[in-house]
């Protein structure tokens, strides 16, 4: 349920509010834009994002001719109440130059991780013969599994002799082969970081 926001400073930003939007799962600065009451009102009723366009003077919902959408899963106003971050589901690529996002390039640590992800995802769903991921999936969960206990077994051995070089290597083989295991199991990190969260809370 996205909370209404209601305490905007609409003099001081003269009626039109900055938007940046973020991909909530990659954690990419998608685009920026801008709202005025209108658009605000539209995006929080029908959680798709609608800005107001300065230049066409006109409400226009992002997606509307290419159907690349950005369905909202949540609205922070900032500590200024001047500006807003608008957390996204995107549907299809952001930028109207074929970009995922207007920022091309801009990545953070777990953005990176995202696309890991994604490649993951893909190559257990269409098999590539010379792709080792694929090969895994088609060699099946115990295979799979087997693989995960002998990574956590080699960066156990690393940490112990305090091979700073080992540990980043076999830390990078046992979560590449943990992300197989999960998909394999049709689970995504963010299940993972959900459920960690939850017991963050609960100490």
């Amino acid at each position: 349920m996205i909370k209404k926001i209601l305490h905007i400073n609409w003099k001081k930003v003269n009626g039109l509010i900055p938007c940046i939007i973020q991909n909530i799962f990659s954690s990419e600065i998608l685009m920026h834009g801008y709202m005025n009451i209108e658009a605000l009102n539209l995006t929080q009723k029908n959680k798709i994002v609608t800005f107001y366009s300065r230049t066409k003077k006109r409400l226009w919902t992002k997606g509307e001719t290419s159907g690349n959408f950005l369905k909202v899963i949540d609205l922070i106003l900032d500590c200024d109440q001047d500006s807003i971050l608008i957390l996204v589901n995107p549907i299809g690529k952001t930028c109207h130059l074929e970009n995922i996002s207007c920022f091309n390039g801009n990545k953070t640590y777990y953005t990176n991780f995202f696309y890991l992800e994604k490649i993951i995802k893909r190559k257990k769903n269409i098999f590539l013969e010379k792709s080792y991921t694929s090969n895994l999936h088609k060699l099946g969960i115990n295979r799979i599994a087997q693989k995960v206990g002998e990574e956590a077994i080699e960066i156990v051995i690393a940490a112990i002799n305090k091979n700073k070089e080992n540990i980043i290597n076999e830390s990078s083989d046992l979560i590449y082969h943990l992300l197989v295991l999960l998909h394999n199991q049709n689970i995504n990190f963010n299940d993972i970081i959900n459920n960690l969260n939850i017991r963050r809370k609960k100490k």
